[in-house]
């Protein structure tokens, strides 16, 4: 498939409730990271009708489509030779086999992106969250837990999209990515959408406040301060 797909970023629309009328250089980068079920795709769904100058990274996989995901809106389904030619060639700011299939991000889409002012969010796995913030110390990280194990195996289990043995990986998996939660800047507790969406929308926001976000702003109203202690 064409690497210059139009699919490759996903727009937050028009007129979503926080219009920021920011002075950047550079956008942010906010990875989202969770075990398969905890529910992250929902909350960055969710997050994209409401933040403004937000966009969505679409990921390359191996795997196979299910239900009714679409090549370029939910991943770019790829074969696995297209896959390890990409990576060979360097394409990949993060890369990982994940429940048995090969996942990546394109570095050249993020970086688009965050070059025009406007924050990337991705969603990864932990392996592609290690290497990312090892890679871009800046880059916030944001870990999704469901309420329980429980929880999750109910989750997995509705979504009838796994055979078996895929259950059985994705639930093994689990557990040993709950217990990386302390790698992350930030944790969601998923056990209500509507709290845990906003939980995410609000460390977003936030993150644009800190003074390296907009410093080009916050410099030209100071230079205004000393304009008028000289004026006076």
């Amino acid at each position: 498939m064409s690497s210059d797909s139009p699919g490759q970023m996903r727009d937050s629309p028009t007129g979503s409730t926080h219009d920021h009328d920011r002075a950047l250089a550079r956008g942010g980068l906010i990875v989202v990271s969770a075990p398969s079920g905890a529910g992250k795709s929902s909350l960055i769904d969710r997050v994209l009708t409401r933040v403004s100058s937000l966009q969505y990274s679409v990921s390359y996989t191996t795997r196979q489509a299910r239900g009714s995901e679409h090549d370029g809106v939910d991943y770019h389904f790829i074969s696995e030779q297209e896959f390890v030619a990409m990576r060979e060639s360097g394409e990949f700011v993060e890369c990982a086999r994940v429940h048995g299939h090969l996942y990546g991000t394109r570095g050249s889409a993020i970086e688009s992106e965050r070059a025009a002012g406007r924050d990337v969010i991705l969603d990864i796995d932990v392996q592609g969250a290690e290497q990312i913030r090892h890679k871009m110390a800046e880059a916030i990280t944001v870990f999704v837990l469901p309420p329980s194990w429980q929880v999750l195996v109910a989750r997995l289990s509705q979504r009838n999209l796994n055979t078996a043995d895929d259950l059985v990986r994705r639930l093994a998996n689990a557990s040993n990515e709950v217990r990386k939660f302390d790698m992350f800047d930030y944790v969601i507790i998923n056990d209500e959408l509507d709290s845990a969406s906003a939980a995410l929308e609000s460390i977003i926001l936030a993150e644009r406040n800190r003074p390296q976000r907009q410093r080009e702003r916050i410099e030209s109203i100071i230079a205004t301060f000393r304009g008028g202690i000289s004026n006076g």
